[in-house]
Order: C-alpha cells, then structure tokens, then sequence
C-alpha cells in the first residue's frame, strides 16, 4: 500500500502540481503584483483559452494524434463572428453558428486523418494556414468591436476574484475528466492510443473515435473564439495566434506522452496552470512576447524529452537488477 502511495506522489502530475505551487509561491514573494487580487483575475482569463482548448487536445493527444488547427479555427470563428455582427445578425444566433462552424473545420480535419488516412501532423499543419487565411480572406485587417455590452461585460466579469466564465470552464473539465478516467469512450481512447491495431481487435471504431475527437476539438475552439472576442471585445482574423503551441506544450507537460496511450486530465489542467502561471509572471517583468515564445518551446521540449530520460532510466534500472539477480 505504502508502495503504490509513493508511486502516485512520485507520478509526473504530482510534480508538476508540486512545481506550479513553487512559481506560484516563488513569484508572489518575487513579482510585483503577481500576488493581487487583479492580477489573479487576469491570469485565470488568460489561461481559459489554453484550457478550454487543452480539453480535447488531450483526448486527441492520447490516441496517438494531433491537432495544430485550434488557433487557427479560433481565429477564423472569431473574424466570422465579426462579419455576422457587421450584418445585422443577433449575438444569439452568432454564437451558437460560430461553435458548429468550429465543429465542421474539425470535421474535416477529421475526414483528412480518419478517411483518407493522412498523416494528422501533415493535415493540421495544413489547415492552419488554411483556416488562418480564410479568416483574412473573411474579414481581412479589420477588426469589429461594438459586441452588445451585456455579453462582454459578463465574460470579463467576477464573482469576487474569480472569473465568471471560470465555472462553465470547470464544469466542462470535470464532464471531460470524467469521460476519459471513468467511461468507455476514455478507456477505447486509451487502447487506441496504446495500440491501434489491438484496440481495432477489441471492438474499438477507432477511426469513427478520432472522427468525432476532431469534431469537438473544432467545436471547442470555436466556443473559445467567441470567448476570446467578447473578451478583447475585438473580432480579429488574428486572434489566437499562435495558441496551439501553448495548448500543446501544456498537454504534453500535464503528463501526457505525445507518443500515445498515457496521461491524465488532471495533470493536463495543471500544465496549463503551470504555463499560463509562469507566462503571467514574466510579463509583469516586461518580458517580450519573443520571449515567452522561447519560454514555451523549452518548456515543450523538456516535457517530451524528459518522459522519455526517466522511462529509459527505469528499464535500464530494471535490466540491471535483473542482471544482479
């Protein structure tokens, strides 16, 4: 019992939870501000996109796959959002348009990986800059910022210090948690990720799971251009950009190996909070945003290569008792 205790503390979530709480300890103490009430607001906002889109990227990332298209499909719901509005269209009819039309992007990078069987690194890349071209093509360098204030006002807004649009955040993680740790479709996402072919030899409809992953994953991130735009209160086609190195690094971070088969939620959530934490802390030093980027793509490589040091390390370790044995 005191074995499998220690392994769970010992586990890849457990020190990246142990991790965020020391920046967050360390940046309080050291950071000017970081510690306010304000700034608190500000760094749950700034991480809501990140997680939102985290969510399915997670299910995604587990089955072996990938999708590089989320700021992307971001970007353009939100410059379509900007056009509908300029067209007399009511924000209630907008909203909902712009999370199916994110959910029929997502379809077809579904279509490109589950059908005609191409590569989803290869697709993605590809409808990134498709998607982001099409929000230029859509609404070019403008932007549109008169939203109705009643819908603004209610994303920026807080209970207390706590963002309104944090509780549905919630609530969907804990829908999303519970479906992959405690249903069938997590664990067919799990044996697809693990192995395909022997999942395929269960019963799992791997190709119509990865499908419907897309789907939602385009879904996801058109909810988080709506998002986004009555936050800024600014419908851009180059909103977003480049959001989907900063959900990647996070999921890979949270433990989850990009390889497939391994992770879990709740140690995606905390990569998230971890690099949305390290990032605030950063810009209130006046830290250029070329150098966030830096930040982000070292943080990305140690989540994939450290993984892979302590596995390696571990079944050396393993071959070597055996060998003394």
């Amino acid at each position: 019992m005191f074995d499998k205790a220690w392994h769970r503390l010992a586990s890849w979530d457990a020190a990246v939870i142990v991790v965020t709480v020391l920046v967050v300890v360390i940046a309080s103490g050291a950071v000017d501000n970081f510690g306010t009430g304000r700034n608190f607001t500000f760094l749950m906002l700034d991480l809501l996109p990140i997680a939102l889109v985290a969510l399915p990227m997670t299910f995604i990332i587990v089955t072996g796959e990938i999708d590089l298209s989320v700021a992307s499909t971001l970007g353009l719901t939100s410059a379509v959002m900007g056009s509908m509005w300029n067209t007399g269209m009511s924000i209630e009819s907008i909203i909902p348009l712009c999370i199916v039309l994110g959910g029929v992007l997502g379809a077809l990078n579904g279509f490109f990986v589950t059908v005609l069987k191409l590569p989803s690194l290869a697709v993605t890349i590809g409808t990134l800059a498709l998607y982001r071209g099409l929000a230029f093509v859509v609404l070019g360098d403008n932007a549109v910022a008169d939203f109705p204030r009643s819908y603004t006002s209610w994303v920026t807004g807080t209970i207390g210090v706590i963002p309104n649009v944090l509780v549905p955040l919630l609530v969907l993680a804990l829908v999303f948690g519970v479906v992959l740790h405690a249903t069938p479709i997590g664990r067919a996402v799990f044996a697809a990720g693990a192995s395909e072919q022997a999942a395929r030899f269960a019963g799992v409809r791997t190709g119509r799971l990865k499908f419907w992953l897309y789907v939602v994953s385009g879904a996801v991130a058109g909810l988080a251009g709506v998002l986004w735009t009555l936050r800024y209160s600014s419908a851009r086609a180059d909103n977003g950009f480049g959001l989907e190195l900063a959900v990647v690094a996070a999921v890979l971070l949270g433990g989850v190996s990009i390889f497939g088969g391994k992770g879990t939620l709740p140690g995606v959530l905390a990569g998230v909070v971890l690099l949305a934490t390290l990032q605030n802390a950063l810009r209130l030093q006046d830290v250029s945003n070329e150098a966030l980027n830096v930040v982000t793509g070292v943080l990305l490589i140690v989540s994939v290569l450290l993984p892979n040091i302590v596995t390696r390390s571990r079944a050396a370790l393993r071959r070597r008792r055996k060998v003394t044995s």
